[in-house]
């Protein structure tokens, strides 16, 4: 797809998929039963977080996939599969040891990402900082939450 027509459906269907996938997979008594490290923010930062990481994320799918670069579409498409993928084996399934292997392989992705669009689209490279900034958090938090359960 291009232009505006492609680069709102592609914000639209990513956003609209992560809402989704958030509102299916809230965090409940068994998380709140969890014990955490002392950085854990509070529950209701991690919406408004995403929700401008996945606008981001949208904007940079839309680049990609209107390249012809096929390496960073792969890595696009694989980085949005393990991300869609944390919430439902993290509080869905309540396995903290799959959510810490997938996330911990989607900042292995979102990196060699970067790394690739560096090259081949510097924009996308600089527009994953904060995702990869967030992800990488993100993982740190998960782990721990694995170490203290």
């Amino acid at each position: 797809m291009a232009g505006k027509i492609g680069l709102v459906a592609f914000i639209v269907v990513v956003l609209a998929v992560g809402l989704i996938i958030g509102a299916t997979n809230i965090p409940g008594a068994w998380y709140q039963g969890l014990a955490k490290p002392p950085f854990n923010p509070p529950n209701w930062i991690f919406s408004p977080v995403w929700s401008a990481l996945y606008i981001i994320i949208g904007i940079v799918g839309w680049r990609s996939w209107r390249g012809t670069d096929l390496s960073l579409k792969v890595l696009w498409a694989a980085q949005m599969g393990l991300n869609y993928l944390w919430s439902p084996s993290f509080f869905g399934l309540q396995n903290i040891a799959l959510a810490t292997a997938i996330i911990i392989a989607l900042m292995v992705t979102i990196i060699a990402f970067v790394a690739r669009a560096f090259t081949a689209d510097r924009t996308s490279a600089w527009l994953f900082m904060p995702y990869l900034a967030w992800v990488s958090f993100a993982t740190l938090l998960t782990v721990s939450i694995l170490v203290l359960n």
